[in-house]
């Protein structure tokens, strides 16, 4: 193993715990030491590290959880239980593989295309249980993955009837019982919610089952909170639709996550925000202070209980109702404390904008802050939240003109049915006059108008074809074949793409991009000759590469096999948790950690940009890409992903691509799906964290979604990327598409909607049309004699790729 390798397992192991939550504790853990431990699940010798896709990063080794429990002195018991239940899944597999080639071919679509992040349902089983060990676990594993959604269904987001007789015959015979949750999101956990000890383990990367060894024996702890809310499918909001093949409404407006479950009066199983540790804590406001807008709120925390731990001190804000609809209450900030000592206190603070809590009006194209009671409330979680001092605003504030960019969709947006009920008597008042409160300006960096020459003379110099070509990502002219998925670059073996190489002499550099975000994605191995680099293996991810028609894998893996007597060299990454494992941990610090890892491996195989960190929002748990993003709120979301941009661009020469800009909430014909969304939610729930993101942290790229919004490709919204992006939130690098390859026949059957053209997308604003193929560049060419797009608007975005280069110092 490589020293980097080393250093970088080394920064993650210690971190690992804090993004794992304790939903149930009946005081039985940790153990006292290793023991004999009855191990069940699908989870415990099929551990998940990760999702499938784009996520799949190339680690050398990764540790199961029964491996883990070996490796920390456990004697394991249960293996026969895990041959028998292996044999049950494979047999599974197999049925599921055939069943999606079967459908593939009836419904005349690409079979890999067909099975990406498809889901296989955990089978059910009857395997007897030994019942007589010290201590047991049952590990409830799901994987899922981008190209399709979860399943609503037993063996996806529900348990099996296997599982929950399992989990509920280990909980009444051992007193030190443990249910652990190996899944990338939520699943209903009502059939056994009232099991003594439930842990979310999450998917946490390389060292996932050493993770849960150290939790076990009491070497470390859970202090992580619920990124997202958990409860029964049924409790979720279901005024918007979901899934659909063309048309998704979402018409639940603002009320997504704890939104919901405030607004309309439902109880969820396990709340946004949640979790327990080993310890106890209690939680008292001292002071809250108004300076302006910046609002201060500082806590003591106290550990009460016997155990070491790490709490979290969440502050929410109840905005009063008024003009427009308002949400219960919605999160403004959050802090998370030092390892605290049985006994031990520490004072906290939280800041806050309040400006941050602004509505959007959209009958005068308005951030509003309406005149009222503002009450700040201090918890643990969004369900306990109470209140600790009352912000009276005495008038109207206009925080930020903006402009409408987008039609109304048909239907009018839910609106909150429970007000609000807080029991502020005897609460601090404070009080704010609306001249206190400035205005937001907007940030537009690079002038808007300009046709990119000042700068960047070499643009002038530049012929229609030229830019055509910089406008697309690099491809060979004289191929007619497109690039395999996730392996598009001629400079790293595996990486997933790079920007126009032709113009070296001109001083433009390509820019090498590889994928995310759960750390890089690039082959494991490659080796070099005359004509270049090569990958040895299969270029496509596992879980494409096992679905593909055995003559068509044969062909890739001799495409892929080494030529005789060459050197084979390594390319080993980190994998680091999923982006909801590290939102859970609620810890900026611990996601800049993780950023700093992606970082150093960028640096060490010559990557320029990493095609992450993914920060959309988890809209429905049902999306079956929702592992590689945060959360269900957006300022959670915006700053998790802002520490993790931190932590990769402190690295001279690196950069991140934040994405999928924007809504993009499903993967059901993620190619030509299209969110109808109002511009109201669309402001402040989807394109929010983005905002934050681009505001605290400044990401070199940004990637658009691939699907359309109310009835337009994101990446030919020239509202969406030019004027609210560059206009509104100040971002001033480079916009890519994501990867567009083949055309329509990625699309699902009967699609009312296409694929973007790429002179639609330029014209937008968007720099480079990725991976890039000759019909991209064709139709950007095309484009420019048609009048779709203009040489200027080109320049313009070859401007973006030249400020890039520069930042990168290429």
């Amino acid at each position: 193993m490589n020293n980097y390798e080393k250093e970088n397992i080394g920064k993650l192991r210690s971190l690992l715990p804090e993004c794992t939550v304790l939903l149930r504790k009946n005081g039985r853990f940790p153990l006292d030491g290793p023991c004999r431990i009855a191990a069940y699940g699908s989870g415990v010798r099929s551990t998940v590290k990760g999702g499938t896709g784009s996520g799949e990063v190339n680690s050398r080794y990764f540790v199961s959880i029964e491996e883990g429990l070996i490796n920390a002195g456990f004697d394991v018991a249960g293996a026969e239980w895990s041959d028998a239940y292996a044999e049950a899944e494979a047999k599974a597999k197999r049925e599921f593989r055939e069943e999606i080639r079967k459908k593939a071919k009836e419904e005349k679509v690409n079979a890999i295309a067909a099975s990406m992040g498809a889901v296989m349902k955990a089978p059910e089983y009857d395997i007897p249980l030994d019942l007589s060990c010290d201590a047991a676990i049952y590990v409830v594993s799901r994987i899922s993955g981008e190209g399709n959604d979860r399943l609503p269904e037993k063996g996806d987001f529900k348990l099996t009837d296997s599982e929950v007789r399992d989990i509920l015959a280990l909980d009444e015979k051992y007193e030190r019982f443990m249910l652990v949750i190996n899944t990338g999101g939520p699943v209903d956990l009502s059939p056994v919610e009232e099991v003594g000890n439930i842990l979310v383990l999450s998917q946490l990367g390389v060292e996932t089952g050493a993770a849960l060894a150290d939790i076990l024996l009491g070497k470390a702890y859970p202090s992580g909170k619920l990124s997202t809310t958990w409860s029964m499918l049924e409790d979720y909001s279901t005024a918007g639709s979901f899934g659909e093949r063309d048309d998704t409404r979402y018409t639940e407006g603002i009320y997504v996550g704890y939104r919901y479950f405030d607004a309309f009066g439902a109880q969820a199983l396990f709340p946004f925000g949640y979790g327990l540790g080993y310890t106890d804590f209690s939680v008292r406001t001292e002071s809250v202070r108004a300076k302006g807008h910046e609002i201060t709120v500082t806590s003591k925390v106290t550990n009460t209980g016997s155990f070491a731990g790490k709490e979290v001190v969440q502050i929410y804000v109840s905005a009063p109702p008024g003009k427009l609809d308002k949400e219960v209450k919605s999160l403004a900030g959050f802090v998370k404390t030092a390892e605290l000592m049985p006994g031990k206190s520490q004072k906290l603070e939280v800041s806050f904008d309040l400006r941050s809590l602004a509505s959007y009006d959209v009958s005068t194209a308005s951030y509003l802050l309406e005149k009222g009671d503002y009450i700040v409330l201090t918890g643990t979680n969004s369900a306990d939240a109470e209140p600790s001092a009352v912000i009276n605003l005495e008038g109207d504030v206009t925080v930020r003109k903006a402009k409408n960019q987008f039609e109304k969709p048909d239907f009018e947006d839910v609106k909150n049915l429970s007000g609000r009920n807080f029991d502020t008597d005897g609460i601090e008042v404070i009080r704010l006059k609306a001249g206190d409160i400035p205005t937001y300006q907007d940030r537009c960096r690079v002038d808007l108008d300009s046709d990119a020459a000042e700068k960047y003379p070499v643009l002038h110099t530049m012929s229609a074809e030229d830019l055509a070509y910089l406008n697309t990502g690099a491809f060979d002219p004289k191929s007619k074949m497109p690039f395999v998925i996730g392996d598009a670059s001629s400079s790293v073996c595996g990486a997933a793409g790079e920007s126009c190489g032709m113009f070296r002499t001109r001083g433009i550099s390509p820019i090498v991009m590889a994928d995310g975000p759960a750390g890089v994605r690039i082959s494991r191995r490659y080796y070099e000759d005359k004509k270049g680099k090569h990958s040895v293996g299969a270029a496509l991810p596992e879980s494409m590469a096992e679905m593909l028609p055995a003559p068509v894998k044969a062909i890739m893996e001799q495409a892929g096999k080494p030529k005789k007597g060459a050197v084979i060299k390594e390319q080993y990454c980190t994998a680091i948790p999923i982006a909801t494992a590290i939102a859970q941990s609620f810890s900026p610090e611990l996601a800049e950690v993780c950023g700093d890892i992606v970082g150093s491996e960028m640096d060490i195989f010559g990557i320029d940009l990493w095609l992450a960190p993914a920060l959309n929002i988890h809209r429905s748990v049902l999306c079956g890409r929702n592992f590689e993003y945060y959360s269900e709120d957006p300022l959670l979301s915006g700053r998790m992903a802002a520490a993790i941009t931190s932590g990769v661009q402190k690295h001279p020469g690196r950069g991140v691509t934040i994405k999928h800009y924007a809504a993009n909430n499903q993967e059901t014909n993620r190619y030509a799906s299209n969110s109808m969304v109002s511009e109201r939610a669309l402001r402040e729930i989807y394109l929010r964290g983005f905002e934050i993101c681009i505001r605290e942290a400044d990401p070199v790229s940004l990637m658009t979604s691939y699907n359309l919004l109310n009835g337009e490709h994101t990446s030919e919204s020239r509202a969406l990327t030019t004027d609210i992006l560059f206009g509104e939130f100040g971002f001033d690098g480079l916009v890519m598409t994501d990867w567009v390859i083949g055309g329509n026949f990625l699309l699902a059957k009967g699609s009312k909607y296409g694929v973007p053209d790429a002179a639609k997308v330029a014209a937008a604003g968007c720099s480079m049309f990725m991976p890039g193929s000759r019909k991209d560049f064709k139709e950007i060419y095309a484009g420019i004699k048609n009048g779709t797009v203009s040489m200027k608007q080109l320049r313009w975005n070859a401007s973006r790729i030249l400020y890039v280069l520069d930042r990168l110092g290429k």
